[in-house]
């Protein structure tokens, strides 16, 4: 009789795979969370570049609504407004005695009494 040699049995396929499964879906897993926590702090880092960009925007148009609001008080000043109307349209204060006041004559309401407005007599 032959001796045979008692060869080590091949593991099956389902076995392999049943060991290396757990390994396998952990290391999925720790690559699935890595690619997650990557994607976040992108997102953060993007978000953070564009408020730093409106917060530059924000201030640059401050300083122009300050610009612009000095510029229309400028504008409004009566000094200026009275030079323009004297030289541009030919105007002059109106002279001594030019100038006549009226009276207001009362109010009256449809039944024809007469009616105070407030601040008036």
């Amino acid at each position: 009789m032959k001796a045979s040699r008692a060869q080590p049995r091949r593991p099956t396929l389902g076995v392999v795979l049943r060991q290396l499964l757990p390994g396998a879906a952990v290391a999925a897993l720790l690559a699935a969370v890595g690619i997650l926590h990557v994607a976040a702090r992108t997102e953060v880092v993007d978000t953070g570049y564009t408020l730093s960009h409106l917060e530059g925007e924000n201030q640059a148009l401050t300083l122009e609504n300050d610009r612009l609001r000095l510029e229309l008080g400028t504008l409004k000043r009566s000094a200026r407004l009275e030079r323009l109307a004297k030289d541009s349209l030919g105007m002059a204060p109106p002279a001594q005695g030019a100038i006549t006041v009226l009276a207001r004559p009362p109010q009256r309401t449809a039944s024809g009494r007469t009616v105070a407005v407030a601040g008036r007599p």
